[in-house]
């Protein structure tokens, strides 16, 4: 099946269709058009061999988004087919991974050409935006010539599963969100504390007493009201298999979250040992920053160690996240053994008595082949030796981290926070503040301009968080969601233009019938909004 073939020359895609964008987000690098139109139907051949996995998952989406059965063959065909071409293999060369690719649409047949080891695979996901939404008899393509590929490494999003607990089902249906929108990576937030929701085998008490609670917040945390119901859940790891191999198939990332040395109550409502107070300790009810965190003992490394072996067991990724934000330092002042420890380490106060607890995390996880990533409260006291930082509080933390060599993950609040509201807070559902709009997401820029050329390789890109304090059903997710996410895919491509934010607008409502047709619950509230200038 494998030939090569020759693209005419694309333009660049920021002088073309001013009038009428072809409905496309991420916009591609570069694209040109032709006239006419191919004709996807019940008739079209997909042309490749019966194995090739990115033919057998066209071949699953296309009968999800048309009820088209294509059939896959490694015949040649003449006309009305799609047709896959990998130029790596073709071209003995070696790939870099990052999801270049060629689409050509001609009258007679579509072509895709990967040009890296997972480029195919974003090529039909530009293929799927170009078929109308809808069950018709046949459709017409526009003829394009594209060539693309992405800007960052790090295309993310993230979702709470510790505030409020999302079936398998929903997670893999939120993982089909990011594939269409061709991120390729999943923070997964496991622990915190109001619920642990990862099986660990070793420690069957993290789930039985730590993956429920008597009780949540009701309202908005100032209210400070709370219900009488049992609530939680978690994943088996066999669940947790099935996820990671749902994800890896459409090229996504799984990285886990473990929070330590903080939001830990409810770890320690099972195995209270841990902590500098013995406890008890009952699964959180309410939201916010709790006092009570790991004590920083060589049995709770022990402990965490275990844990973690697991943890690594499950998830390939390189990169196993370790939380580190928000550890109020209450019970360690207070605690006679992290006094001692402090003062036997050299340690110059409890801040370093953290950076000596996420460095002991370190070396271990760095034992076992892996890194750590860690919201910015990791650079307090130091930072351990090859840890990368996710820089939540603005961009700071990371711009610090870049400038000595590690590597970064943006997520600053203001743009990449998408528990956020997204219009105003009197008509919009209950969110836990601030205020990101569309536009406002579309504006960020991940490279810090404060960076030297030879400091911005360490961006590796940036992602959205999706905290779920106030997302208590898989509709809220999905508001929250769409169509934010959108202006974050265009962002981490590398092809958003803030200064045309009319035409990704534009773009942007186009989705709207696809949307439709999968039953996204998504928010509108943007085409009220005013552009300004940014």
């Amino acid at each position: 099946m494998i030939r090569k073939f020759s693209f005419v020359l694309v333009l660049l895609f920021n002088i073309c269709f001013s009038q009428n964008p072809l409905p496309l987000i991420p916009y591609p690098e570069s694209v040109e058009v032709g006239s006419g139109n191919f004709t996807l139907n019940n008739q079209t051949i997909i042309q490749a061999d019966a194995n090739y996995v990115e033919a057998q998952y066209l071949q699953q989406v296309l009968k999800e988004r048309t009820g088209f059965n294509l059939k896959i063959s490694d015949k040649p065909v003449t006309t009305n087919k799609i047709s896959f071409f990998d130029i790596i293999r073709a071209d003995n060369q070696t790939s870099n991974g990052k999801g270049k690719y060629m689409l050509e649409i001609n009258k007679d047949e579509v072509r895709l050409a990967q040009l890296d080891s997972i480029g195919n695979f974003y090529g039909i996901q530009t293929l799927l935006q170009l078929i109308p939404a809808g069950k018709n008899s046949q459709y017409n393509l526009p003829c394009v010539n594209i060539i693309d590929q992405p800007k960052y490494s790090w295309r993310g999003m993230h979702l709470d599963c510790a505030r409020h607990f999302f079936p398998v089902t929903f997670v893999k249906k939120y993982i089909d969100y990011l594939a269409m929108y061709k991120f390729n990576t999943f923070h997964w937030h496991l622990t915190d504390d109001q619920g642990w929701r990862i099986e660990i085998k070793k420690y069957p008490k993290l789930t039985e007493i730590g993956g429920y609670r008597n009780g949540s917040m009701v309202g908005h945390y100032n209210d400070q009201k709370y219900d009488d119901k049992r609530y939680g859940g978690f994943y088996t790891q066999q669940e947790i298999k099935d996820v990671v191999a749902y994800a890896a198939y459409r090229h996504i990332t799984v990285v886990p979250e473990i929070e330590m040395p903080g939001h830990a109550v409810a770890a320690l409502a099972a195995y209270p040992e841990y902590s500098c107070t013995g406890g008890p300790f009952e699964v959180a009810k309410q939201w916010g920053v709790l006092d009570d965190v790991f004590c920083p003992k060589e049995e709770t490394f022990t402990f965490l160690e275990n844990i973690l072996t697991e943890v690594m067991a499950l998830f390939p990724s390189e990169y196993i996240h370790i939380g580190g934000d928000e550890c109020p330092k209450t019970r360690w002042k207070a605690c006679p053994h992290c006094q001692a420890l402090i003062k036997k380490n050299g340690l110059k106060d409890e801040h370093g008595l953290q950076s000596y607890f996420v460095q002991r995390i370190e070396k271990f996880v760095n034992s076992k082949g892996r890194k750590i990533i860690g919201w910015d409260e990791i650079l307090e006291g130091g930072l351990a030796p090859n840890a990368a930082v996710m820089s939540w509080r603005g961009t700071e933390g990371g711009i610090a981290a870049a400038k000595e060599n590690h590597y970064v993950v943006m997520t600053p609040g203001d743009y990449c926070y998408f528990d956020h509201y997204q219009g105003d807070a009197k008509t919009e559902p209950l969110a836990i503040g601030g205020f990101t709009t569309l536009q406002k997401v579309y504006s960020f820029d991940p490279m810090p301009k404060e960076l030297a050329p030879e400091q911005q390789k360490y961006i590796l890109g940036a992602q959205a968080n999706l905290w779920s304090e106030y997302l208590e059903d898989e509709k809220k997710v999905e508001y929250m969601v769409f169509p934010r996410i959108l202006a974050l895919s265009e962002v981490l491509w590398g092809t958003s233009n803030p200064a045309k934010y009319d035409d990704f607008k534009t773009r942007a409502t186009q989705q709207f019938p696809i949307f439709d047709d999968k039953g996204i619950n998504y928010s509108k509230v943007f085409l009220n909004q005013t552009a300004t200038k940014e």
